[in-house]
Parts: structure tokens; sequence; C-alpha cells
């Protein structure tokens, strides 16, 4: 019963939804902040590509040279093992540390769906209104029913007359079997 219940709470679950739909609200956001990016690159390219003309490529070699030069020759056999295991330690600390944050930052984008939601509903149940409005006519004023008939007020008018009772094939055949008899 434990994976039927899983099964159902994640499949009642609306979170990953919200998640979508507030990733989906979030990269339109992003994407109308595009165009700006683009003029200013357009702006600063000309001077970033002038600075690589203008650098010296033997300035270049000399300083990744004297890099890894430096860090080859602090490497130091005897700590190397000790260093792999404080990083691996350090490591798992900075892992759990990421998975908190991205719990945290699925919320945050959850709540934002959930928003996002609400008030693309709120918009669609308003072009909704707005379109039952153009479409259905204006109901028009109609005349006190004794001023229209032309009756006087106090008489009533007989009962309507009620809609026949529809019969499903297997009552109408119940219902024949049993007048016949």
């Amino acid at each position: 019963m434990a994976i039927a219940d899983d099964l159902k709470k994640t499949l009642t679950d609306p979170t990953p939804l919200y998640f979508a739909a507030g990733t989906a609200d979030l990269a339109v956001q992003q994407a109308k902040k595009v165009p700006a990016l683009i003029e200013q690159l357009r702006a600063e390219a000309p001077a970033r590509i002038e600075a690589v003309k203008n650098t010296d490529p033997k300035a270049v070699q000399d300083a990744v040279t004297a890099k890894v030069t430096g860090v080859l020759g602090s490497i130091d056999p005897k700590k190397l093992g000790e260093t792999a295991q404080d990083l691996a330690l350090r490591g798992v600390g900075v892992a759990a540390e990421y998975a908190v944050r991205a719990k945290e930052t699925y919320d945050k984008v959850a709540e934002h769906g959930e928003q996002t939601v609400r008030a693309w509903r709120g918009e669609v149940a308003e072009e909704i209104v707005d379109i039952a409005g153009a479409v259905e006519p204006e109901p028009s004023p109609e005349p006190a029913p004794a001023e229209a008939s032309g009756e006087p007020a106090g008489e009533e008018k007989p009962a309507a007359k009620k809609p026949a009772v529809r019969r499903t094939a297997a009552r109408k055949a119940a219902a024949e079997t049993g007048e016949g008899a």
C-alpha cells in the first residue's frame, strides 16, 4: 500500500506543475532582458576585440608557463593523499549544502509558479467575462406581467405543462409487459 500511497501523493501534488509554470515565467522575464544585453555587447565588442589584438602572445605564453611551473613545483606527493581526503570530505559538505539550497530554490520557484498560475487564471477569467459580454446581448427590460397580457392582476394563469418523463429502453419494455398482462 505504501507504493500506492506514494504514487497517489506524487500524482496529486501540484508543486511540480507550479515549478514548471514558475520556471517558464522566469524564463520569459529573462528573455525580455536579452535585447538590452545584445546592445551592450555590440557596444563593448570593438573595444574587447582591439584589446585581444593588441595583446602580445609571448607575454600570455610566459604567464601561463610561470603559473603551471608554480603549481607543479608545489605538489608534495606525501601530502597529496591527505589533501585528496580533505577535499572529499569538503565535497560531501558542499554537496549537502547545495542540496539544501536546491530545495529552497525549488520551493521559491514553485511558489512563484503558483502565483503566476493564479494570475493567469485571473486574466483568463477576465477575458472570458469580456468575451461573454461581447457575445451575449444585453437583456431588454421586460414589462410587468399584468400590463403585458392585459388581464387584471388578481387572476392567476394556468400552470405550465410539465415535460413528459423520458424512459430508457429497459423501462419501456418493462412498462409494456406490465400493461399487457
